[in-house]
């Protein structure tokens, strides 16, 4: 909905993207899939300028999924354990949420050390994290997926606020 506010063709963004999107989703790794990322962001039309500037700060901060994703799993073993937590617990749990995020590596599995603190912070049983790790992998493709995507949506919005989006521009040879 945001590219097609800023008159930009989200079906196109998404057909350009392809190649980053599927290899984020095999490799796990926002890391890993930054060269793609690029590569594509500027092939969709993103100038290299704010590709180069935006993607990069993207891959590292823009981790709203894991965020989400280690909120839920931590109220979830809550739930599982049978411990009611107080809606200053739950507060907390969102803001060590926000803030490991930031730190997480983009290497697959890097939120689960994050889990793993926030369950100690919050007085849960840190061997709980077996419980989830049979599916963080495929839970982790998914979300590196979506976050290199979202990644690349904001480098075409600002490209285009900043007069720097061509479509079909390729990257120099």
């Amino acid at each position: 909905l945001v590219l097609a506010f800023f008159g930009i063709s989200p079906r196109r963004h998404l057909r350009e993207m392809a190649p980053a999107l599927l290899t984020a989703f095999s490799t796990a790794s926002s890391s890993a899939t930054l060269p793609l990322n690029l590569e594509c962001s500027q092939k969709s039309g993103v100038s290299k300028r704010v590709a180069s500037f935006t993607l990069p700060i993207g891959a590292t901060v823009n981790m709203d999924g894991t965020a989400l994703y280690e909120c839920a799993v931590v109220l979830f073993i809550a739930q599982i354990y049978g411990v009611d937590l107080a809606f200053g617990t739950q507060l907390l749990v969102v803001v060590l949420a926000l803030l490991t995020s930031l730190g997480v590596a983009g290497i697959p599995a890097a939120s689960l050390v994050a889990i793993v603190i926030i369950l100690g912070a919050v007085g849960l049983p840190k061997e709980a994290i077996g419980i989830v790790m049979v599916v963080d992998r495929f839970l982790d493709m998914c979300r590196t997926t979506v976050n290199i995507y979202g990644d690349s949506c904001c480098a075409s919005v600002v490209a285009k606020t900043e007069g720097e989006y061509v479509p079909g521009n390729a990257p120099a040879a």
